[in-house]
């Protein structure tokens, strides 16, 4: 639990997707002052139903980000949802603020960016804080989550991957791979995982394994991996077989329901730790 002493106020820097929302109400039933700012065409309307202040910017607009953060007394702030990253070729409309940090990374990978807008936000006296303070419940659970178990070829598939997804993450690209018969079919990048999982079940055929894991050097204050119903409802449009995802380190949202899709749909859904040489278990 985090103890907040110093305010009660928590701003919210919101993506798409459920995460903001369960965030917010999470945060006010912990007696929070919610403000957030929500971004265009990116943030879900819902959020200002559940945030005490709502502030919409477009992608790049950092200085009017603090300035709101610094009107509402905010001094801790959390990022919690997507941004759609290709957004970054079409639609940014960076204030002054924002064009400067910009200039100033030279790689624009995922946590490059994202620690460098934390970095801004923390020399103004904004603490950045894990997302997932008020929503532990929503780890990964490690085990086997569905009827159906994985087979010895499916395992050594999930082993593979898992090495394969390590080093991709190591190199800031991406946190999901999609293997087969020990073969890689399609790694993440920009383009985000459901993309991924389509490219590389296409290439399978059927019976793809998608292998999800935390990046060597993941930053629990933002962008961590996430899976969710829509996971398996892309898996089953090209009939995937395995969903592996790494417990503990990861996000599930309604998982309840993605596990009943997934067994309705003949899907393996695990959660992996790691034995003693680094290899993959549930």
């Amino acid at each position: 639990m985090i103890e907040t002493a110093a305010t009660s106020a928590i701003g919210l820097i919101a993506g798409g997707g459920q995460f903001p929302l369960l965030f917010a109400k999470a945060a006010k039933a912990r007696g929070r002052r919610v403000v957030a700012i929500a971004h265009v065409n990116e943030t879900a309307a819902e959020l200002e139903a559940l945030a005490d202040h709502t502030y919409w910017v477009k992608l790049g607009q950092l200085g009017k980000i603090i300035a709101s953060f610094k009107r509402e007394d905010v001094h801790e702030a959390v990022f919690a949802g997507t941004i759609t990253k290709t957004r970054i070729f079409h639609d940014i409309l960076p204030d002054l603020k924002g064009l400067t940090l910009w200039n100033k990374i030279d790689r624009r990978l995922d946590d490059a960016i994202l620690r460098a807008v934390a970095d801004s936000l923390e020399k103004e006296g904004i603490r950045v804080l894990a997302s997932t303070c008020y929503l532990g419940h929503l780890f990964f659970p490690q085990g086997l989550l569905t009827k159906k178990k994985p087979t010895a070829a499916q395992m050594e598939d999930i082993c593979f991957g898992w090495r394969i997804a390590r080093e991709v993450g190591r190199l800031d690209i991406g946190q999901c791979v999609v293997v087969r018969d020990r073969s890689v079919l399609a790694v993440e990048a920009i383009e985000g995982t459901d993309a991924t999982i389509l490219r590389g079940g296409k290439l399978a055929g059927s019976g793809a394994v998608v292998v999800k894991v935390k990046k060597p050097t993941q930053d629990f204050r933002f962008d961590l991996p996430a899976t969710g119903i829509q996971t398996i409802e892309t898996m089953k449009a090209v009939r995937g077989a395995v969903l592996a995802v790494e417990a503990g380190q990861s996000l599930v949202f309604d998982q309840q329901s993605m596990v009943d899709a997934a067994n309705r749909a003949g899907i393996v859904i695990v959660g992996l730790g790691e034995d003693e040489h680094g290899e993959p278990k549930y």
